[in-house]
C-alpha cells in the first residue's frame, strides 16, 4: 500500500485557462477520452450528436456551448491521479475563475493559433503569475489555418512576459498540416485525420526520424525541408529547457495540435505529467509558516460552492481543496471561520453532474462536500486540535446592477431562498433597497451574463419567474462605521445615488459616477467609503 508521501508526489491538479472559444472544454474532454474517463467526447460544437461537454452540466452551458461554471474532473493514468480544474472561459465568470485557480498546483494555458494571445488570456494569465505557479501552453486548431508560429512564440513572450520552450514543432496548418516534430524524440508525429470535423476517436501518430527519405513521402518534400530549416534555427537561438524556470513559472513549455481532432493530445498529457509539480506548501496565514502537503495532519480550504447539482435533492456541495493530510470520510473536522467542530460524514469525487461517495482523498485532491449552509467561500478546515487558516479567496466589486422581482407573488419563499442560496455561490452579489423588504432586490454581477444565468436557474431549479430591470449604477462602495453609526437616510447625495444594504445589514452606496461618490465624500463630513472586494479584472 502506497505511503502518504507517495500518493501525493503522484497527484497533479491544474486548471485549464483560455480566451473563449479557444478550445479548452474540447482538449478537456480529449483528455478524459485518452485517458479512458469517457468513451467517445461529444463537441460542445458537434452537430453529428446531441451529446454536450461532459464538464458542462447547467442547462444554459449545453444549450449555448460554453462553460459558466467550475466542473471538478478526476482521472488516473500512468499512475497518476490526476484533478483537472474546467474553468469558465467566458470574461463574464472571471471571478469564478480566480477562485479556481487559488486551488490548482499548475495550469494549461490553451491558445488559438490563429488569434494567438487575446484579452481573456492576458487576464487569467496575469493571475496565475501573481501566483507564480507553473503555466503550460498549447496552442490549439492547428487543422485550421494558423499564424505563423515563431510569430506566436514571440507574441506569447512579449505580450504574456515569460519565456517559451517549444517541446514540439507544427509540419504545416489547416490543410497542409502534416503533424508535428518532438523535439525530446526527434520523431515526426504525423497527422492522420478521418475526414470528418468532428473526429472522436484517437488518431494514429507514425514514428518517422528527421532527415529521413521517407518523410519526404510522409510530409512532403516541402515541408520536410522547412521543417529542418525550423529546428535548425530552433536548436541553435532558442532557450535551454529549464524545469526549475518551469516550475517556478519563468518558462512555459509550448505544445501544438489538434484537440478537435485529438492530435498531440496524449503526448502532451504525458510531458505534461512527467514536469508538473506534486501538491506543494501553502501558506498559514495565522503564523505565516509554510504548511507542507506531506504534513500527516489534514487541512484544507473552501474555494466553490454549488446549489443544486442534483436537482432530486437540492443538495448544495462546498468544493475543498485539500492542502494536507487525508480525508477519511467520516472525520471530524474543525471548522475554523464557524469556531466548531464538524463530522465530514460524506465526500463525493465530481465528473459534472455526476458524482461517487469518496472515502479517502489526499493533499491536492478536490472533495465535494455537503453543505447544509455553514459554508463560505474561503473558509478553512483543519484536524480537530490544530488551528489553521489558509488565507482568504479575493471578493469582487460588481459592475452592472438590475433589479429583479417575482412574476408570482405567491413564490415569495421560494424566489427568496433562490437569490440567498445562490448568492451564497459568489458569482452574485443580492442587496435591498434601504428599509425595504426582499419582494424585490438589486443584484450585482460581475459580467452581464450571470443575469441571464440567474434567471435561467431561478426558472428551473426553484420555478420561480422574475423580472429584470437595469440599473444605470457601475460603482459600490461600503459606508464604513468605525467611528459610530450612520444615518442613511440623513446623508446628503445625489438623486444618481442609491442606498442600499445586503443580507447581514451592511450599509452600502450605488453610484453612477466618480462624480457621484466625490459628490457623497465631500458633503457628507464624517463619511467613510470603502472599496468592495479587493480584486478587479
Amino acid at each position: 500500500m502506497p505511503s502518504l508521501e507517495e500518493e501525493i508526489s503522484s497527484r497533479r491538479t491544474f486548471a485549464i485557462i483560455s480566451h473563449p472559444d479557444a478550445g479548452k472544454t474540447t482538449l478537456t474532454e480529449k483528455l478524459l477520452l485518452y485517458t479512458g474517463t469517457i468513451q467517445s467526447a461529444g463537441s460542445v460544437k458537434g452537430k453529428a450528436s446531441a451529446k454536450h461537454a461532459v464538464s458542462d452540466w447547467m442547462d444554459i452551458e449545453k444549450a449555448r456551448g460554453i462553460s459558466v461554471t467550475s466542473s471538478v474532473l478526476q482521472f488516473t493514468y500512468e499512475g497518476h491521479c490526476v484533478n483537472i480544474l474546467d474553468t469558465p472561459g467566458h470574461q463574464d465568470f472571471s471571478e469564478d475563475t480566480y477562485r479556481t485557480l487559488m486551488a490548482a498546483d499548475s495550469a494549461v494555458m490553451v491558445i488559438d493559433g490563429a488569434k494567438g494571445v487575446e484579452a481573456q488570456t492576458v487576464k487569467l494569465f496575469k493571475v496565475c503569475a501573481l501566483r507564480g505557479i507553473p503555466i503550460f501552453t498549447f496552442v490549439n486548431k492547428l487543422d485550421h489555418e494558423t499564424r505563423d508560429p515563431f510569430d506566436l512564440m514571440e507574441e506569447i513572450e512579449n505580450v504574456l512576459g515569460i519565456g517559451t520552450y517549444p517541446m514540439n514543432w507544427p509540419i504545416g496548418n489547416g490543410r497542409t498540416f502534416r503533424g508535428v516534430f518532438d523535439r525530446a524524440s526527434r520523431h515526426v508525429l504525423a497527422f492522420e485525420g478521418d475526414g470528418r470535423a468532428n473526429a472522436t476517436k484517437r488518431v494514429a501518430e507514425v514514428e518517422a526520424e528527421l532527415g529521413d527519405a521517407a518523410l519526404d513521402e510522409l510530409i512532403g518534400e516541402e515541408n520536410h525541408r522547412t521543417l529542418m530549416d525550423d529546428i535548425e534555427l530552433l536548436d541553435g537561438a532558442d532557450h535551454e529547457f529549464d524545469l526549475e524556470a518551469v516550475r517556478t513559472g519563468k518558462l512555459t513549455p509550448v505544445f501544438f495540435g489538434s484537440a478537435l481532432t485529438n492530435f498531440g493530445v496524449e503526448p502532451f498529457l504525458r510531458d505534461f505529467l512527467r514536469l508538473s509539480p506534486a501538491p506543494g506548501p501553502h501558506t498559514d496565514s495565522l503564523t505565516g509558516d509554510p504548511v507542507e502537503a506531506t504534513d500527516p495532519d489534514f487541512s484544507g480550504f473552501v474555494f466553490k460552492i454549488q446549489a443544486n447539482m442534483d436537482k432530486n435533492h437540492r443538495d448544495r456541495i462546498a468544493f475543498l481543496r485539500i492542502c494536507s493530510g487525508k480525508f477519511v470520510r467520516g472525520m471530524d473536522a474543525f471548522h475554523v471561520q464557524g469556531d466548531r467542530k464538524i463530522k465530514l460524514a460524506t465526500g463525493t469525487a465530481m465528473m459534472a453532474d455526476d458524482r461517487a461517495t469518496v472515502d479517502e482523498a489526499c493533499a491536492g485532491d478536490i472533495v465535494g462536500l455537503f453543505d447544509p449552509g455553514i459554508f463560505s467561500i474561503g473558509d478553512t478546515l483543519c484536524k480537530v486540535g490544530r488551528r489553521v487558516q489558509f488565507a482568504g479567496i479575493p471578493t469582487f466589486a460588481p459592475e452592472h446592477f438590475a433589479r429583479i422581482e417575482q412574476v408570482d407573488t405567491l413564490k415569495r419563499k421560494q424566489f427568496v431562498k433562490g437569490m440567498e442560496e445562490l448568492a451564497q455561490e459568489g458569482a452574485i452579489q443580492i442587496f435591498r433597497e434601504y428599509g425595504a423588504g426582499m419582494e424585490r432586490v438589486i443584484v450585482g454581477v460581475v459580467g452581464t451574463l450571470q443575469f441571464e444565468v440567474l434567471e435561467q436557474r431561478l426558472k428551473s431549479e426553484y420555478h420561480v419567474e422574475v423580472y429584470r430591470s437595469p440599473l444605470p449604477y457601475n460603482l459600490i462602495r461600503w459606508i464604513d462605521e468605525k467611528d459610530g453609526e450612520v444615518d442613511m437616510r440623513s446623508l446628503n447625495l445625489t438623486r444618481e445615488t442609491l442606498r442600499v444594504e445586503d443580507m447581514r445589514g451592511g450599509k452600502l452606496l450605488l453610484f453612477t459616477s466618480p462624480w457621484n461618490l466625490n459628490w457623497a465624500e465631500e458633503h457628507n463630513d464624517g463619511l467613510h467609503l470603502s472599496e468592495f472586494g479587493n480584486v478587479t479584472f
